[in-house]
């Protein structure tokens, strides 16, 4: 063979293995992002990435349900009682101080604890006004479910044993009346929106 059509030859043997070489990478890097995306799309499935996201009334139950019944089982509060609560109070995880800063109940702030201002509504005198407060900010959907069923545990400095009787009701009508009546929330028609939500999405069946 003569030099000249040996140089051909290696030129072209060089081209080959360089394509090949680069086909390699493309293929390689085709499989990593794959394997990124596929993974991504599995934990964003998760309740955990569920809460900076927006979910279907479904996952918002589902990603509730579990720590819900968690806390029946170590304190005796209904899980239908904090699902339904967590509804009415952040409209399914979609409000501001749910989504943003994880308080699903509307628990007010005071003293030096980690807080945001908010405008929110309040029914005073016999009618609705708007109303600022300090409330408080969570680090996840769980940690703000811990503290709304301490505040039934421990009750409040003038009365420790105010939510005693929503923590000893064994079904959910008589809690959410015990809920008004301790003065929870400001709504004169709160215990029958819950119980409304309770019927509505079967929440009854995690007691």
């Amino acid at each position: 063979m003569s030099k000249q059509k040996k140089r051909k030859y290696h030129r072209k043997k060089g081209r080959q293995k360089l394509s090949l070489s680069f086909w390699l990478v493309i293929i390689l890097m085709i499989g990593i992002v794959f394997v990124y995306t596929i993974t991504s799309l599995s934990e964003d499935d998760t309740p955990a990435a569920q809460e900076t996201a927006d979910v279907s009334k479904e996952e918002f139950i589902a990603a509730l349900a579990p720590h819900a019944k968690e806390l029946q089982a170590a304190h005796g509060i209904l899980p239908s009682i904090i699902i339904s609560q967590a509804i009415l109070e952040s409209d399914w995880g979609t409000s501001d101080l749910g989504k943003k800063y994880y308080n699903l109940f509307g628990m007010k702030a005071y003293g030096d604890t980690e807080k945001v201002h908010l405008t929110t509504k309040e029914y005073v005198d016999g009618k609705w006004v708007e109303v600022t407060a300090d409330f408080k900010v969570y680090t996840d959907w769980g940690a703000s479910m811990d503290d709304h069923t301490n505040l039934f545990v421990t009750g409040v400095s003038w009365n420790p044993s105010l939510y005693e009787k929503v923590l000893s009701s064994t079904d959910y009508k008589t809690a959410a009346q015990a809920l008004q009546d301790a003065g929870y929330a400001t709504d004169p028609g709160y215990a029958e929106k819950l119980v409304t939500l309770v019927e509505e999405y079967h929440l009854d069946q995690y007691d």
